[in-house]
C-alpha cells in the first residue's frame, strides 16, 4: 500500500470517528452541560497532547516553546470556544444542518485571507465563495426549521474555525506542528476548566461510559488525522475530509430520526464543491489540519 493510500485511508477513519464523536456529543449534551461536557473532553484531550510532547524530541520543554505565546493561547481559546459553539448547535439544530453549514469555513478561510493575512484573492476563488455561499443560502431554505436564530449558531461556530484555522497558519510560519498541537491542547484544557467549573454537575454512573467513549474517539480521531497527514500530502487527503458529512448524515437520520430535506443536499454539494475548488486554487490558505473537535 502507497504512502498516498495509507494516508487517504487514515483521513476517511478519521472523518468517521469524529461523526460518531459529534453523534456522541450531541447525546451527552442532551443531558449534562454543553460546557461540562467539553470540559471532560479537553481533559482526555490535554493528557494526549502532554504524553505526545512528552516523547517528542526535546520533551515538554521543547514542545511548548513558541515563537508566538499570545496567538497560540488565542488560537487554544478558540478552538475550544468553537467546539462549544458547535457542540450546542448539534443540540438545538441538529447534528445535518449544523455540518452542513459547518462545511462552509473553508470558504470563510479563502474570504478572510486577504483582510487577515493580507493574500490576495483572485476573482476565480471568489466566484468559488459566491458559489459556496449560495449554497448556504439553499440550506436556509425559508419556512424550514434552519432559518431560526439556531443556524446563526453554526455558522458562528464555522466562523470561529476559519479564524482558527488563520491564526494556525500564520503560528506555522515559524512553530512546529508539535508546539501547535501542545498549545491547542493545553490553551482549551485550561480556559474549559476555568469556566467548567462553575457548570459541573454529578454525572451519573451509568453516564460514564458515554462520556469514556466520546473522549476516546476524540483521542482517536485526532491520532487518526496525524497518522494521515504524516503519510501524505495535505492537499491531497483534505479532500477526502469532506466525507464526515456522509457519515454524519447516515448517524442523524438512523440515531436522531433527524430529516435529510432534498434542499440540505444540494446546497452542502455546492458548499463543498466550492471549497474543494477554493482549496484547489489556494494550496496556502488550505483548511487547518485539526478538524472542528464538535
Amino acid at each position: 500500500m502507497s504512502p498516498v493510500t495509507r494516508g487517504i485511508l487514515f483521513m476517511v477513519a478519521a472523518t468517521f470517528v469524529f461523526a460518531v464523536m459529534d453523534g456522541l456529543s450531541r447525546l451527552a449534551a442532551e443531558r449534562y452541560s454543553v460546557i461540562l461536557v467539553v470540559m471532560v473532553r479537553y481533559w482526555f484531550f490535554a493528557g494526549f497532547v502532554l504524553v505526545r510532547a512528552m516523547t517528542a524530541p526535546g520533551g515538554i520543554r521543547a514542545a511548548a516553546r513558541t515563537h508566538h505565546p499570545f496567538l497560540q493561547v488565542l488560537r487554544g481559546v478558540m478552538l475550544a470556544a468553537e467546539v462549544v459553539v458547535t457542540v450546542t448547535a448539534f443540540v438545538w439544530l441538529g447534528l445535518i444542518e449544523t455540518h452542513a453549514l459547518f462545511a462552509s469555513y473553508p470558504l470563510m478561510i479563502a474570504a478572510l485571507s486577504g483582510p487577515v493575512l493580507g493574500e490576495r484573492v483572485g476573482w476565480r476563488r471568489w466566484a468559488g465563495i459566491a458559489v459556496g455561499f449560495a449554497g448556504v443560502l439553499i440550506i436556509l431554505d425559508p419556512g424550514n426549521r434552519v432559518l431560526e436564530p439556531q443556524a446563526l449558531i453554526a455558522l458562528a461556530g464555522a466562523l470561529i474555525f476559519a479564524l482558527y484555522g488563520l491564526i494556525t497558519r500564520k503560528v506555522s510560519a515559524r512553530d512546529s506542528a508539535t508546539t501547535s498541537l501542545f498549545w491547542t491542547g493545553a490553551a482549551g484544557a485550561v480556559a474549559m476548566t476555568l469556566i467548567g467549573a462553575f457548570y459541573w454537575q454529578p454525572i451519573a454512573p451509568a453516564d460514564w461510559p458515554l462520556i469514556g467513549v466520546l473522549s476516546v474517539a476524540g483521542l482517536a480521531g485526532h491520532w487518526l488525522l496525524i497518522k494521515s497527514y504524516g503519510a501524505a500530502p495535505a492537499s491531497t487527503v483534505q479532500p477526502f475530509a469532506f466525507l464526515q458529512l456522509v457519515f454524519i448524515a447516515g448517524i442523524g437520520v438512523t440515531f436522531f430520526s433527524e430529516d435529510l430535506r432534498p434542499g440540505v443536499v444540494i446546497g452542502a454539494g455546492l458548499v463543498v464543491a466550492a471549497g474543494l475548488f477554493t482549496l484547489s486554487r489556494s494550496r496556502p490558505v488550505s483548511a487547518p489540519k485539526s478538524p472542528p473537535a464538535g
